[in-house]
């Protein structure tokens, strides 16, 4: 089913302060580089309770984020600005028609929580801990739980992955053996997804490029099993070949590196068979 999604760039700069909603839903996503905080004082939907996702890089390879609520963004945001060195933008998720409430948005962080835990694709350092889920009632329980659905749906469209749990079908499954790894993955439109419980090459050969960024990667989804690496959690890669070069620890095409369980080639599944 198709979607519309509105997208205001308040400044006129694609990377710049925008905001974005589906058309026919109460969920308003803002989109606020930290470089832009003044922004805060000529909206009044951000003086209200909401909640949001601060973004930003960290040392290792994963980028970092930090999940919270608030009753008004506009005043938090102050203390993160002055105590949070890492983020870089904020995505504050506000509803259109009626405020939310304080128990409606703790709601809304505990799930965010939980799903982005699950996900394992951003370094959350600061939420450690799972937030109890508030007692909300049944129906404005399915209500936030539909607008949840909707911050991961905007959250995905200006590509923050935070909530992306892989869903592969088997029939879609390939594989690759190389150098003692025994991985398995599937590919679609945001990359090729190396999957949980594959088992990566031990080292790298001498000639590959990012080695040091290699072993940073494994040792976060990773682990070290009986002298064999284990993936434990799913991770996606921009192409086949970075996934290929990842798992096997040589420089690898994976178009061809990859097969299925009746050995086609992931080129001959995604593009030969379009000739």
């Amino acid at each position: 089913m198709g979607k519309t999604i509105t997208t205001y760039l308040i400044d006129g700069d694609p990377k710049g302060t925008q905001y974005a909603f589906i058309s026919n839903k109460i969920c308003q996503m803002f989109v606020i580089p930290r470089s832009n905080l003044a922004y805060l004082n000529e909206q009044e939907k951000l003086h209200k309770p909401a909640f949001y996702i601060l973004i930003g890089e960290d040392e290792v390879t994963k980028p970092q984020a930090y999940i919270g609520e608030t009753e008004n963004f506009k005043e938090r945001v102050k203390d993160h600005d002055s105590k949070k060195a890492f983020w870089q933008k904020a995505l504050v998720f506000v509803s259109k028609d009626e405020d939310m409430t304080k128990a409606d948005v703790q709601y809304l962080e505990y799930r965010a929580i939980v799903v982005a835990k699950q996900s394992n694709s951003f370094v959350l350092n600061e939420n450690k801990q799972i937030p109890k889920a508030p007692n909300l009632p049944e129906h404005q329980r399915d209500a936030m739980d539909e607008f949840f659905e909707d911050i991961r749906f905007l959250a995905s469209f200006i590509g923050c992955d935070i909530f992306e749990i892989s869903q592969p079908k088997e029939e879609h499954l390939f594989y690759t053996k190389a150098r003692g790894c025994n991985a398995k993955g599937f590919y679609n439109s945001a990359g090729f997804t190396v999957l949980k419980g594959s088992i990566i090459a031990n080292n790298c050969v001498p000639s590959f490029t990012w080695k040091a960024k290699r072993e940073k990667m494994v040792e976060e989804y990773a682990t070290l099993n009986n002298g064999v690496w284990i993936m434990d959690s799913d991770k996606t890669f921009s192409s086949p070949s970075t996934a290929a070069d990842f798992c096997i620890g040589r420089p690898a095409n994976g178009w061809n590196e990859w097969k299925d369980k009746d050995g086609n080639t992931l080129d001959f599944i995604y593009r030969k068979q379009l000739e």
